[in-house]
């Protein structure tokens, strides 16, 4: 495109240089997967007979023929997590859709969905980003039996999507959309519900109250309605095309959303059917470089989780293609934050779409030259189309323009008139490694803090110091050994009441670790994934308590002030016994955490094109 800003076009050719040798070796494997006969048509008639056996007798024909699309389904269905609850029901409604249209659906396979909602600061939450993993090739085995001409992949939640994303990469000659169940209609407010969650940490509310307080924020099916992992994923799915367009934010159990789940099983079938020439739609091939700064920019000028600092890592090497926080740090020195949306405001994700929603943001980022316009998606050519909203009449399903202005400027803003000139993550460097920070909610007085450190090990040393009542100064809270090879790399969200706390009292407080946070990290700066990592050489692991520590966000410096020669001979702590992993099935992953790669790597056990 002749009007994509310079510094995104620099980006995008510095990631297709850097990644020239695994992309042709992943492209050169998909198109020989493409191009070599069908599975139905080429194996044998036992094999054949034991894939469509407990088919409907139509179907079994149809099958048998091999004459028409057959779609595989893989989805996260459990009925105990609100997001993907919904999904119950999807797998019918697209067999009914997909033989409307001329072909078939088979539900291929199930992946795990976890819950970090329900696994905050418990131990199931040392399996959570192993889960994406596992979710991918879940999603490889489900597609595995090749008797699929296209794929659905049904998933909303934190690494459910990530890991479908990657698992169906591995497929990337099938035609792939991707369908989301939609978010929760809007409960207690996200301010009213952390407002009980610091007075509940400060012994001022009891138990009683709090569980009333989350229950009216988490009440019904759909996704949490904050802007979160969860969230995020939803848009980058539209920011690279793989939804129909508007597809993310529609509240499930509503004629729109039934009507786009219909429909993706009607494109399913006719990009299935365009096998060859021009309108061949190979989820692979459709998943580029370009798509994947798209990605990148969306998440930035949304303020997006910055679990996708990792994720989006692992599902671009999944397609042969090298990014790293580098080209995230490029990227947001141009891309403008245009949303206001919890835990970057106050609205939901129901008010930001209502507001315009990524419709106008994808418009906003097009006209400014900030996107690649020029890409293939599950709708077409031209990322364009996902300017527009999705509009039933009767049983109709159509699209049309999309708002060009937003009906709420404090919810999403424009490229003229931006909630800030840079988007919503920084990358942090310094002696004690590289990491990545989420400044979108953190206000400008407390994107600078300098402070003795305090170390802990745990969350649950950090609750205890709180507790005793040993935290009421400044300081910068380093909590290490919580990196991938340490214990998994859990998120640490439980924290944040506790810091928010100290911060609401007058201190300076920033968090320093190894580890996650939540995509709905607040207003507590915090240096995240800090890689090395203290398990694995870091020199997160050479800090001691006292040491003065400067987080400068705006800088983008993490810098301890201790003497060269000093540091240079200073021991790294031991990691301690007692994240020596056992029950809830961490001992399970022992092996996953032996040979992990690096957070800004992508933290995986997955071996990608090379």
């Amino acid at each position: 495109m002749s009007n994509v800003s310079t510094v995104l076009q620099q980006v995008t050719d510095r990631i297709r240089e850097r990644s020239l040798v695994s992309r042709v070796r992943y492209l050169a494997r998909i198109r020989a997967a493409a191009d070599r006969p069908k599975g139905r048509k080429s194996m044998g008639c036992a094999n054949l007979a034991h894939a469509f056996a407990a088919a409907p007798i139509n179907d079994k024909l149809k099958l048998h023929a091999a004459k028409v699309p057959n779609l595989g389904i893989v989805s996260a269905y459990n009925d105990m997590l609100s997001a993907h609850q919904p999904f119950e029901g999807f797998p019918a409604q697209i067999k009914a859709a997909a033989a409307s249209a001329g072909g078939t659906a088979q539900f291929a396979g199930g992946t795990p969905a976890m819950c970090d909602g329900v696994t905050q600061g418990e131990a199931g939450m040392e399996l959570s980003l192993f889960s994406r993993d596992v979710i991918a090739m879940s999603t490889a085995i489900a597609l595995s039996h090749d008797v699929f001409d296209a794929a659905l992949c049904l998933g909303v939640c934190d690494k459910i999507v990530p890991g479908l994303f990657i698992g169906a990469l591995s497929f990337g000659h099938l035609p792939t959309i991707f369908v989301p169940a939609g978010p929760m209609t809007s409960g207690l407010a996200n301010s009213e519900k952390a407002k009980v969650r610091q007075l509940f940490a400060q012994g001022k509310v009891d138990r009683a109250a709090l569980l009333e307080s989350e229950g009216q924020a988490y009440h019904g099916p759909g996704t949490c309605t904050f802007y979160g992992t969860a969230n995020s994923n939803q848009m980058l799915m539209e920011f690279m095309g793989v939804h129909l367009p508007g597809a993310a934010f529609v509240t499930p159990g509503t004629e729109m959303r039934s009507a786009l789940t219909k429909q993706a099983a009607v494109r399913a079938v006719e990009l299935a059917n365009a096998s060859s020439g021009s309108e061949r739609t190979l989820f692979g091939e459709m998943i580029d470089e370009r798509s994947v700064v798209n990605a990148m920019v969306g998440l930035l000028a949304t303020g997006g989780s910055t679990n996708h600092t990792l994720h989006l890592v692992a599902m671009a090497r999944a397609a042969g293609i090298t990014i790293d926080w580098d080209d995230f740090s490029a990227l947001s020195a141009v891309v403008p934050l245009l949303t206001r949306v919890y835990p970057n405001g106050s609205a939901d994700v129901n008010q930001f779409h209502a507001a315009g929603g990524l419709g106008l943001v994808i418009g906003e980022l097009l006209a400014a030259g900030l996107l690649h316009d020029d890409v293939k998606t599950v709708a077409g050519d031209g990322l364009w189309r996902y300017q527009q909203e999705p509009l039933l009449s009767g049983e109709t399903l159509s699209w049309r323009d999309g708002p060009t202005k937003s009906l709420d400027a404090e919810v999403v803003a424009t490229v003229a008139e931006p909630v800030s000139v840079t988007g919503g993550l920084q990358l942090l460097k310094g002696r004690l490694g590289r990491s990545v920070i989420k400044t979108s909610a953190v206000a400008l007085e407390h994107r600078k803090v300098r402070a003795p450190a305090r170390v802990f090990h745990t969350q649950s040393a950090l609750k205890d110091a709180f507790d005793a009542g040993e935290l009421e100064q400044d300081m910068v809270v380093v909590v290490r050994f919580q990196g991938p090879r340490a214990n998994g790399m859990p998120e640490l969200h439980k924290l944040t009441p506790f810091l928010g706390i100290m911060q609401d009292n007058g201190h300076k407080v920033a968090l320093v670790t190894d580890g996650r946070m939540s995509g709905a990290s607040g207003k507590v700066p915090a240096a995240i994934h800090i890689s090395p990592e203290a398990a694995d050489g870091g020199d997160l692991a050479k800090v001691q308590d006292g040491d003065i520590i400067t987080l400068d966000a705006d800088a983008g410096i993490l810098e301890i002030e201790v003497d060269a020669a000093e540091w240079a001979a200073r021991a790294r702590a031991a990691t301690p016994a007692e994240l020596a992993a056992e029950g809830c099935g961490r001992e399970l992953f022992a092996g996953l955490r032996a040979q992990v790669s690096t957070a800004e790597t992508g933290a995986t056990v997955l071996h990608f094109e090379s």
